[in-house]
């Protein structure tokens, strides 16, 4: 656990909204590893991202409800006697948003008031990270995004967290609630098995012998950050935020810093797969979503002594060997 204030989170109390998801799953096994005591709020019976085999069992207490239903948030705050909250619970996929508004809004607006109001009610809390995204920051005329541009957000996906940003930043400024805002890029890795993401979904038609499927036309250009990274980051900005109460009502940008594009990240897959042969099918159909955007990480390295352990190309070889390995072990691979 190098890095981590262990005396911190020594059966400490956290609650993670949206623990069983491919985020709070590598964020919950960090906890749980620390020592931490973790109150997982689930929604629905999905079948569980592969990492939840890594958590600490003994320490996870499972509370089976909606984030955006306020009684439940608050009654297992005050019964597990929560001190710490990573608010992770999130829709979010750009193309569902775009199909189904409401349903995003309800989730992304609608739960993070709950939990901050839940949080306001609840006075054992003395810390709360909630999760914004680059998708915030909208279209910028300059990149990359720093901390200190507006949220310009257009897109329902990108309005969703905006808002969500700016409610944690109102719950602050009004109230003194001692919340910190994340901004990070698109998250790949291990245990994510939304096929419908980029990588996932690419690596397994690769290892099908399928070509992969662009939705837009292969140009965006996007951060990519390992989400042991990501992870990383959540619970290194909470030990922050303990240590220095002075943090609260700010935001935090997270980032592998080099961006690329969509087709150089299929094809550094296509490389480690050992599939070049199979060209991609470039449909160009995606809409609602912004040409390029890349994050500066600079106050987070300065402010926090936080710094990406995986590089981008390593971190994709890496997740190809994890994937192999597990759709072969699945059968999906054959």
């Amino acid at each position: 656990m190098e890095g981590l204030d262990l005396a911190l989170w020594r059966d400490r109390a956290v609650a993670v909204t949206g623990a069983a998801g491919f985020l709070g799953s590598h964020v919950t096994r960090i906890l749980t590893a620390a020592g931490a005591d973790v109150v997982a709020l689930v929604r629905d019976e999905d079948p569980p991202t592969p990492v939840v085999d890594d958590w600490d069992r003994t320490r996870v207490h499972l509370v089976r409800g909606d984030v955006c239903h306020q009684a439940t948030v608050e009654r297992f705050l005050g019964e597990y006697q929560v001190r710490t909250v990573l608010h992770l619970a999130a829709q979010t996929q750009v193309e569902i948003a775009n199909r189904n508004p409401v349903s995003t809004f309800e989730s992304n607006v609608r739960g993070t008031w709950t939990v901050l109001e839940a949080c306001r009610r609840s006075p054992l809390v003395e810390q709360i990270v909630v999760a914004s995204s680059d998708k915030a920051y909208g279209a910028q005329p300059v990149l990359p995004y720093t901390e200190d541009m507006p949220l310009l957000a257009v897109h329902p996906y990108d309005v969703s967290k905006a808002c969500a940003d700016l409610i944690a930043t109102s719950y602050h400024r009004q109230y003194g609630s001692p919340v910190v805002v994340s901004r990070c890029g698109n998250f790949y890795g291990p245990g994510d098995t939304n096929w419908n993401r980029l990588v996932p979904g690419t690596i397994r038609s690769l290892l099908r012998g399928e070509r992969p499927v662009i939705r837009s036309d292969g140009t965006p250009t996007r951060d990519y950050l390992h989400v042991e990274d990501g992870a990383g980051a959540y619970v290194r900005l909470a030990e922050a935020l303990a240590a220095d109460a002075g943090l609260a009502g700010q935001a935090f940008n997270f980032s592998n810093e080099t961006p690329i594009s969509v087709l150089d990240v299929v094809g550094a897959l296509r490389a480690a797969v050992g599939r070049s042969d199979l060209e991609p099918d470039v449909r160009g159909t995606a809409t609602g979503e912004i040409d390029h955007q890349w994050l500066s990480s600079e106050k987070a390295r300065t402010s926090l002594g936080w710094k990406p352990r995986h590089a981008v190309a390593e971190g994709l070889a890496a997740t190809v060997a994890w994937y192999r390995e597990f759709l072969g072990a699945a059968g999906a691979g054959s």
